[in-house]
Parts: structure tokens; sequence; C-alpha cells
């Protein structure tokens, strides 16, 4: 196996609009990501993921593109985001772009014009079926709610929109629209930038006829995502696209890819394989799915430790030596890890973020840090409903708790405060003045009411924080052929507090444990005389066998 850069890489996602405004108009921008570039450095990660800042009308907040080769005015033009890849580049940080070409936005010209006739050059750049029986096509449900079709009046049929009614799916049938994706990935390849986060790259291949999807509960409109995920022709599409684009550029490339098992996995980034360098796997960020699939993500109950242990040692087992895991705790459109899977109390944030990221940091993959994650920044909380501004919180709850009356107001507040992605798009906290310091204009978002506790310049004057934390693990990485690429074996699978794992390469073994808990508790993993502690979240090393509230620890020998 031939070693790769991406492999001992750590990235940096950055989400432009909440990360900090240059120009006071309360929104993120490429000359905010500028600013900031020497604090992603001082972390000590090497790549940058940016998320969508192409020019859209924001329907989804930048996943909803209109010109793939413009950069969004709200946040700035192309020679700033030129300036913003020679200085990264100059600092030696690589920059990932999101790629997203499941769909467009409504306002595309290629959309204009295939809505316009049947007989237009551009039909067929979409999805367009006719209705049945005076309703839609099928019934299949639009992830933002809804149904996935809607009614074009002019040419009396309906399009496909598995997300908002302005993300009309691309056609990838058609190989024309294909070479127009290669043509625009070569455009920013180009230009210079190291890779793509490909968006829910494993929804390209739809089923042939577009059967009915199973609805056991007769919700007003079935899940989607298993008529979708992993289609008859997403190798083909993917091999395509590594033959004339990727293989052409020395980049890194990761699929998000909802619903894949290992086993597809595998087949996508196999080490040898002609697609995809790893995927986004979502098993251990679905665990608490409500009972009633009706609801589907929306839920308030914690995550059991052992559910988790199994989901993540699935992975870690099964793409050993065969494919490339990418390890992230949350993101853009997962809720904040330490509220998720730690302990957000003041007594506890701390201890449970570097324990948390501990956990992950030692695994087999390469490590995402979404912002504010080195700062242990915390869910929302939000109170209200008007504090939302995502497009699926607030569509879910509207269909969830209006039109279909499944739950009351109270239980989707507390669904939303657990769940939303808002949780993740707060912006981020620099420091304790007005704001935050992410702007000073009025923030397109509300702040997190904690920012003056839990911040930037509080961190960054902390030797023991949380930021410095991150920074000792990702050091730790880029140092450690053992971190890197040993194998992995779980410990205890079935232990319901503690998360313990080895890891072996080259005659050396990497004991990493973790307490999930906010008390003390006993265990023995025999560790030699000879070990040396690599990596700790508490002072002294006092007792082998007792591990207290959320202590980490990190041994080879």
């Amino acid at each position: 196996m031939k070693k790769k850069w991406w492999q001992k890489a750590v990235v940096y996602q950055v989400y432009p609009r909440s990360f900090q405004d240059s120009n006071g108009d309360g929104i993120g921008d490429l000359g905010g990501v500028l600013k900031r570039l020497p604090y992603i450095k001082k972390l000590g990660v090497d790549v940058i993921w940016l998320n969508p800042v192409y020019k859209s009308p924001d329907k989804d907040n930048g996943y909803d593109i209109s010109d793939y080769r413009s950069i969004q005015p709200k946040f700035g033009n192309m020679e700033i985001f030129d300036k913003l890849l020679t200085e990264a580049h100059r600092l030696g940080l690589k920059i990932v772009m999101d790629l997203v070409v499941n769909h467009t936005s409504d306002q595309h010209e290629w959309f204009k014009e295939s809505k316009k006739s049947k007989n237009n050059p551009y039909r067929d750049f979409y999805i367009w079926r006719d209705g049945k029986d005076g309703k839609v096509p099928n019934n299949w449900g639009s992830f933002f709610g809804g149904s996935t079709w809607d009614y074009n009046e002019s040419t009396k049929q309906y399009y496909l929109h598995l997300f908002a009614k302005g993300q009309p799916d691309l056609n990838w049938e058609n190989s024309e629209v294909r070479e127009h994706v290669w043509d625009l990935m070569r455009f920013w390849l180009d230009k210079g930038i190291d890779g793509f986060r490909m968006d829910v790259i494993n929804f390209l291949s739809k089923p042939a006829g577009f059967p009915d999807a199973p609805n056991p509960k007769q919700a007003e409109f079935a899940n989607v995502e298993p008529m979708v995920a992993d289609g008859p022709k997403l190798n083909d599409y993917l091999r395509e696209m590594n033959d004339k684009v990727l293989s052409h550029y020395d980049v890194m490339s990761v699929g998000e890819m909802p619903s894949s098992t290992p086993d597809d996995a595998i087949k996508y980034t196999g080490l040898e394989a002609k697609e995809l360098n790893m995927v986004f796997q979502f098993d251990h960020v679905t665990l608490t799915m409500n009972d009633d699939p009706r609801l589907g993500k929306w839920n308030d109950q914690p995550v059991k430790l052992v559910d988790l242990k199994r989901s993540l040692s699935k992975w870690q087992e099964a793409l050993d030596g065969k494919g490339w895991n990418s390890l992230y705790w949350n993101n853009h459109d997962r809720a904040r890890v330490v509220s998720r899977f730690g302990n957000d109390s003041p007594k506890y944030r701390i201890k449970s973020a570097e324990m948390l990221a501990t956990i992950l940091h030692m695994l087999q993959g390469t490590p995402y840090v979404y912002q504010g994650e080195e700062l242990g920044m915390t869910n929302a909380h939000f109170k209200d409903l008007k504090d939302y501004q995502d497009i699926e919180s607030l569509e879910a709850y509207h269909q969830l708790v209006d039109r279909e009356k499944l739950v009351d107001h109270d239980t989707m507040m507390r669904y939303l405060a657990t769940e939303s992605r808002d949780n993740a798009r707060t912006p981020m906290q620099w420091d304790d003045s007005k704001n935050s310091g992410f702007t000073e204009g009025t923030p397109w978002m509300k702040l997190n009411e904690n920012y003056s506790e839990i911040n930037a310049k509080n961190e960054l004057n902390n030797q023991d924080s949380i930021f410095y934390y991150y920074q000792r693990l990702i050091d730790l990485r880029h140092n450690s052929d053992l971190i890197v690429y040993g194998n992995y074996v779980e410990l205890d699978p079935d232990d319901e507090e503690v998360f313990a794992y080895k890891r072996n390469y080259e005659g050396k073994t990497l004991l990493v444990m973790g307490n999930f808990t906010d008390k003390n508790v006993v265990r023995n993993y025999d560790v030699p005389e000879n070990k040396q502690l690599l990596i700790s979240n508490y002072d002294k090393d006092k007792n082998l066998k007792k591990l207290r509230p959320y202590e980490t620890r990190v041994y080879e020998y």
C-alpha cells in the first residue's frame, strides 16, 4: 500500500457564514477566513474544508448553487478567494471545497432553461415525470419535509428534489450533465485547490422506474433514503469521475454517503480502488433515530455507549487494510459533540470534550475538527422557535407539529435543542466582546449565550485549555505511524461506561481508554511497566486502574 499525504492529515472544517465577518454585515465571509488563517495554523491542522462559497440564493445556506464558477457575493469575490488560497498554501495549509452536484439551485441557468418546455436542450438535465392518478409520481418524502416532487405548470410535469423545492436533482443518466460536472471540477482544481468533499454523492443514481418506497406506518410521505442511496450506477459514475478528473491531480476526495455500509465504502474507497479516498458514514451519528419512523431523526434520547462503540468498531475493523475512515464527531449538519456524546455542564464540559477528542483522534483514519469543537462549544439550547434558521428544522416543526400533529410544541422544541443543525451553526465564539468578536454588525444568527465564557481568547490564554489539548493530539498523530496506520482491537465491547481499544503497528501497541461517565470507575487493562503515557486530560496518573470522571489516557508500549 502506497502511503498518501491525506492519511496523516487532520482537517479543520470552516462553515464560512458563521466563522468570521470581515465587513460588518453580520455574515461570515472569505475575508474573515483569511483573517483567521493564523489561528487555524496554530491549531496544527493540515487541511481546511470550506463549506459552499459559490453563488446561491441561500435556500439551504449555499447547498443550492446557482453558479458553480462564481463566489457568493455575501462571502466576497474570486479575487479574495484567490488571495485566501495563496495565503493558505503559503502557511502550508491545503483547501478542500464542497462539491454539490446531486442537485443545483432552481435559479441555475440549466434549470431555468429546463423548465421552459419539454423540448428545451436542458430539459433532460433534470428529472421530470408525469403525475400518477392526478397526484405526485410516487410517495417519496423530501428530507426537508413534504413530497420530493414539485409541479411545473407550464410543462404539466413534476421535477424531483430530494431536498428543498429550490434544489432540483440533476439527471446523472445524462452524459452531458456529467461532462459539465467534470469541467467545473477541473476549473477549481486548476486554480490549485486540494480536493473535494462531495455532498450526498451516493444519491446520484436513482432507481429505474421510481417505485414507491416502503411506508409501513402510512406516513404522509415515505422515507426516500433507502430508495436513492448507493444506486445501481453509482460505481460507474465515481469511476468515470476518477478517470476523467481526480486521477490527474494529487488531491483528497471524501464522499458524504448516508446509509452506506463498510462493504459499500470499500467498493468506493478501497486503497487500490479508482474512485474516492474516503467516505463520511452516518452510523455513529444516527444511533438515536426515533422509534416512530415518521419522526426520523427527531428525538432527544442519549446515545448508549455500547451502541456507539459497536458502530465505530465495525468501521475500524472492516476498513483496516482495505479502505480509509473519515473520523468525525460533528459538522455543520450535526449537533455539538460535547452536548451529544459527552456532558456540556460547566463541571464536566472540558474533561468530556477532551476525552471525546482523544477517543476519536487515536482511531485509524483522517480526523475532522469542526469549527468551535476545539473550544468545546456546546449546543445552543434555544428556547424559542424564532431563533431557528435551518430549513430542515423549521419544515420538520411545521410538518410534525402543525400539519400531522404527531408531537406537541414542547416535545419538538426538545428535539430541536438536541438534533437541529442550527446547534452547529451559531457564530464562532472568538472572545467575550459584543457578538463574541464574530461581527461588528447584527449576526445573521443568534449567538450561543455562553460565548463570554467559552471563546477562543480564553482558550488561547490558558495552556490547559481544550484548544491546546487538540493541538497536542494533532501533533501526536503527525509524529506517530502507530496512530496513523495501526490496526484496531476493541476491548470489552459490552462495557457501558468505558470505551477502550488497542492499536498495533510494527511491534508497538497503543492503549486508549475513555470514561464516558461522571463517576470514578475501576478497570484493569494490564498496562505493562514499560509503558509511556502519551496524553491524558488529568494532571497526574495516580492510579493505573481508576479512571476519574470523563478521564482519558493513552499509553504506548
